[in-house]
C-alpha cells in the first residue's frame, strides 16, 4: 500500500505525484514533470493542474467549452462514485485500502475536508503508510491547516527519511507556509542526499527551489 516503498525512494510515484501537485498548486510552483496518478478516480478534475478538467468542445458554437462543474456538482459526483465503496466499509470499516480509495475520490473532486477524514481513518489502521500521510498533509494544507500539514509531513519523514514526495512538500510548506527558509532548504537537501538516483529533471527542479528560497532568505 505504501507507494514510497513500492516504487523505491528515488522518485515520485503516480499516487504521490497527485499530492505533490496539490501542494505545488497552492504555493504557485509549476512543475512540468507532475502527472496524474493512475490510481486517481476518473470521476473528477485532476488535482495536478489545479483546474477542473475541461470537457471536449460542445457541439454548438465552434470552440465553445462546456461549463466546468461547480464544487457542489463535484461533491455529488464524488458521493456517487464513493457509494459502492462506502457500502463495503459498512461491513469492513477498518479496511485501510477502501478508506484510501474513498479519500482519493474526494481528494480528486477538491472535497479536501472529506478526503482528510478518510485518510485519517486509514492511518489509524495503517499508521506507517507514508504515501497516504503525505496526501493527508496536502488536504490539510488546502483547508488552511498549515500546522497540521507540517505535523503529518514531519511524521512521514520520520517513518521514511528518504520519502522524496514528503520531503519535497515539507520544504514547500516550510518555505511558503511558515517563511522558514532554512527549514525548507534542509528538507530539500535531505531529499537530494537520500535520493542519489533522482532523475536529472527532478533533481534540477529541487536545486532551483533551493536557490530561489536561499536568495529570498538573503533579501
Amino acid at each position: 500500500m505504501d507507494d514510497d516503498k513500492a516504487g523505491g525512494s528515488t522518485g515520485w510515484s503516480g499516487r504521490q505525484a497527485l499530492s505533490m501537485a496539490v501542494i505545488c498548486l497552492l504555493l504557485g510552483v509549476a512543475l512540468g514533470y507532475l502527472y496524474r496518478g493512475s490510481a486517481t478516480p476518473s470521476v473528477a478534475p485532476a488535482a495536478s493542474n489545479g483546474n477542473a478538467q475541461l470537457p471536449a468542445p460542445g457541439n454548438g458554437m465552434p470552440g465553445a467549452m462546456e461549463q466546468m462543474p461547480t464544487l457542489d456538482q463535484m461533491k455529488q459526483m464524488a458521493d456517487t462514485k464513493a457509494e459502492p465503496l462506502l457500502a463495503k466499509l459498512k461491513t469492513d470499516p477498518k479496511n485501510a485500502d477502501l478508506l484510501v480509495q474513498v479519500g482519493k475520490i474526494y481528494n480528486a473532486t477538491h472535497q479536501f475536508k472529506e478526503a482528510a477524514g478518510y485518510y485519517e481513518k486509514s492511518l489509524q489502521v495503517n499508521p506507517k503508510d507514508v504515501a497516504t500521510r503525505t496526501e493527508l498533509a496536502s488536504c490539510l494544507y488546502y483547508t488552511g491547516d498549515v500546522d497540521g500539514a507540517l505535523a503529518q509531513l514531519e511524521q512521514a519523514v520520520k517513518d521514511d527519511p528518504s520519502s522524496a514526495n514528503s520531503l519535497f512538500n515539507l520544504g514547500l510548506i516550510r518555505w511558503k507556509g511558515k517563511k522558514d527558509v532554512n527549514g525548507a532548504v534542509a528538507a530539500w537537501q535531505q531529499l537530494l542526499k537520500s535520493n542519489p538516483k533522482l532523475d536529472g529533471a527532478r533533481k534540477a527542479q529541487v536545486q532551483k527551489l533551493i536557490a530561489e528560497a536561499s536568495q529570498q532568505g538573503t533579501n
